[in-house]
């Protein structure tokens, strides 16, 4: 039986699964980050704190405050870039032992299919977790060159001062919205295991996985505290 005899396993529900969860991560990326019927997202929201810690930056005599949060940034997405290898080399070994893909098939007493099929719906999973892990290094590499940018601020309150801060925001907002974008990923990848139990169970995890993040950004409690104290 050749790979496209075996595909034959794969029905319509399967494709509308795979395109509605690939929809939805593309989509709930596009409304975070541009905005729901003229509402900011909590991330948007975020921006503005950091662009106001840039300014604050600059008139502190001691920056070591500042340094030590941009270092637990670049911490954080270390953490996280780490947990996507692991996750990454977990997925491609079971992807490489047949065996072992078959025995937890039967173990979860699933209709016995070929191994491929099994094979096919894990490398979604890794596929989504190998894009978290390219945007959480970049967002280290983002929030190194921000660390950079407010180093070579001088000490003092000259326009090349605040000039530099701005940069340096910039930087941790880009920085911030590539970590943002590698959580989402994150999110839909422990939803595509659903796809181990059927397409149904997939766009079940894929409605699930939308709502919890949209409601994180548009219906939660801290973004109604980060709305309080947003300047007019």
């Amino acid at each position: 039986m050749d790979i496209l005899d075996r595909l034959h396993f794969f029905g319509p529900l399967d494709v509308l699964a795979v395109v509605v969860i690939t929809l939805a991560w593309a989509l709930i990326g596009h409304i975070v980050e541009h905005g729901y019927l003229g509402r900011p997202s909590v991330s948007v929201l975020m921006d503005d704190y950091r662009r106001d810690w840039m300014r604050q930056f600059i008139g502190r005599e001691t920056r070591m405050f500042d340094a030590t949060i941009l270092g637990n940034l670049r911490q954080g997405t270390t953490f996280f870039a780490s947990a996507c290898m692991i996750a990454i080399g977990g997925g491609l070994a079971l992807i490489g032992n047949t065996e072992r893909l078959l025995g937890i098939a039967e173990d979860l007493s699933l209709e016995r299919t070929p191994a491929l099929i099994w094979e096919v719906k894990l490398l979604l999973v890794v596929l989504l977790t190998a894009i978290a892990l390219l945007k959480f290094i970049w967002a280290h590499r983002l929030f190194g060159y921000s660390s950079v940018v407010m180093a070579s601020a001088p000490n003092d309150t000259s326009d090349l001062a605040y000039a530099r801060a701005a940069q340096a925001a910039e930087l941790t907002i880009s920085g911030a919205r590539s970590f943002n974008s590698g959580l989402r990923s994150m999110y839909f990848a422990l939803g595509a295991m659903a796809w181990l139990l059927g397409p149904e169970a997939l766009l079940a995890a894929t409605t699930l996985t939308f709502a919890v993040l949209w409601r994180r950004e548009f219906a939660s409690h801290s973004r109604e505290t980060l709305l309080q104290g947003r300047k007019p």
